[in-house]
C-alpha cells in the first residue's frame, strides 16, 4: 500500500524441516506470491526444507533470481545445493527484469538470492547437526508455530557461540546494500 517495491531481509520463511507432518508454512511465501514486491534475501533461513520452499515458490509463479550465483543460498550458509533456474550478475540486471516483469503485467514478486559473504559463512558441518536435535527437542517441549523459529535460532547463536548472531548481522547489511541498488535500477522509469 506504501508503494514500496524493493525490500530487504535476512532470510525468507518457507517449508519446515518437518512440514511434510505438520503444514508448517511460512506465510510470507503467499504474499510475496500475490504482492509486486522484490525481496533480496539470503535464502530460506537454515531451519527451512530448501526444496520444497522452491518448489513451493515455483507453485505460485515466483522466481527467484541468484545474484552472482546458481545455487540457493541457505541463510548463513551460501551453498544449500539447489540449482536456481536464473543468475544475474549486476544489480542492473535485475532491475530491469523485475521492471520488465511487471511491465508486462505479469504480477507477483521477485525473489533476489544473494549469498553471505565467505568471510561470514557458516558450514552444514556447524549447523545440520544442531538444526535436527533443537527440532526434536523443541517438539518434545511442544513448542511449535511462530514460537519455534526464535527457538532454533537461539539454540543456534549458543552452539555457535554467537556465529550466527554475527553472520545475520552480516547478510542484512549486504542485502540491504544489494537492494538499495536494485531499487535505484527499477525506479529509474517511474
Amino acid at each position: 500500500m506504501a508503494g514500496i517495491k524493493v525490500l530487504a531481509t535476512g532470510g525468507i520463511g518457507g517449508a519446515h524441516l518437518n512440514s511434510h507432518k505438520t503444514f508448517d508454512i511460512s506465510r510470507d511465501l503467499q504474499e510475496i506470491a500475490t504482492n509486486d514486491i522484490c525481496v533480496v534475501c539470503s535464502g530460506a533461513k537454515a531451519l527451512f526444507d530448501v526444496g520444497l520452499t522452491l518448489e513451493y515458490l515455483e507453485t505460485f509463479g515466483v522466481p527467484v533470481l541468484g545474484y552472482k550465483t546458481d545455487q540457493m543460498p541457505q541463510f548463513y550458509m551460501r551453498e544449500s545445493g539447489y540449482k536456481l533456474d536464473y543468475k544475474m550478475d549486476t544489480e542492473e540486471e535485475i532491475g530491469r527484469t523485475i521492471k520488465t516483469k511487471w511491465d508486462l503485467g505479469l504480477d507477483g514478486g521477485v525473489i533476489v538470492a544473494n549469498p553471505i559473504s565467505e568471510e561470514y559463512a557458516l558450514t552444514h558441518q556447524d549447523l545440520d547437526e544442531t538444526i535436527i536435535a533443537s527440532i526434536e527437542e523443541a517438539d518434545k517441549l511442544g513448542i511449535y508455530g511462530r514460537k519455534l523459529t526464535p527457538y532454533i535460532l537461539d539454540s543456534l547463536s549458543k552452539a555457535t557461540e554467537g556465529r550466527t548472531l554475527m553472520a545475520n548481522i552480516e547478510l542484512l547489511r549486504e542485502n540491504t546494500r544489494l537492494a538499495s541498488l536494485i531499487a535505484r535500477e527499477v525506479y529509474k522509469e517511474y
